[in-house]
């Protein structure tokens, strides 16, 4: 399974793809950052992700797009700069007809480190250990698309039965009835 992570972002988008199966060694294919500037227009700032993002998937041909979750923050500016990203990232793939999945942060941390509180310094030294990289991916946006890439090859299987039971409930179910 080969997985583009998106820690999404305006400034600083983070970008990584990973490939393997769960329980076995993962491998990094490539990772990076897409960048725009601070005092650019919005529109310009987000055609400029979409074409970094469109770039990663011309050259990498993930099968799935795994996006972190935009979740509340203090800084309302911010989280619509990042949910904006996310959107772009999510449209991308969706263009291409490849599957997005988001996972929260705590998720991510808890897959990679083990630990849903764990801090950006810890999911870096996860990230590298389970990689076997030779040091740290900076900045950290990239480190997180990585470990969004791996939390969703460890967590895509479990998740596949999970839908693929609901699923068989439902068509199931007497009609008129939902479980």
């Amino acid at each position: 399974m080969r997985v583009l992570g998106v820690d999404p972002g305006l400034t600083r988008c983070g970008v990584g793809v990973v490939e393997g199966v769960a329980g076995r060694p993962l491998t990094m294919i490539g990772v990076g950052v897409v960048r725009t500037p601070a005092d650019a227009d919005l529109g310009h700032r987000l055609v400029a992700v979409e074409q970094g993002i469109e770039q990663w998937l011309d050259e990498h041909r993930p099968e799935f797009v795994a996006v972190e979750q935009v979740f509340s923050q203090h800084n309302v500016r911010t989280v619509m700069g990042t949910a904006q990203a996310s959107a772009v990232a999510m449209l991308c793939a969706a263009r291409r007809g490849i599957p997005v999945a988001l996972h929260t942060p705590s998720e991510v941390k808890a897959a990679v480190t083990g630990s849903g509180r764990a801090d950006k310094a810890q999911v870096g030294a996860m990230v590298t250990r389970l990689l076997r990289l030779s040091a740290p991916p900076k900045p950290a946006d990239a480190a997180d698309a990585l470990a969004l890439a791996i939390c969703h090859i460890w967590r895509a299987p479990a998740q596949n039965r999970l839908q693929q039971a609901v699923a068989l409930h439902t068509a199931q179910a007497p009609k008129g009835r939902t479980a």
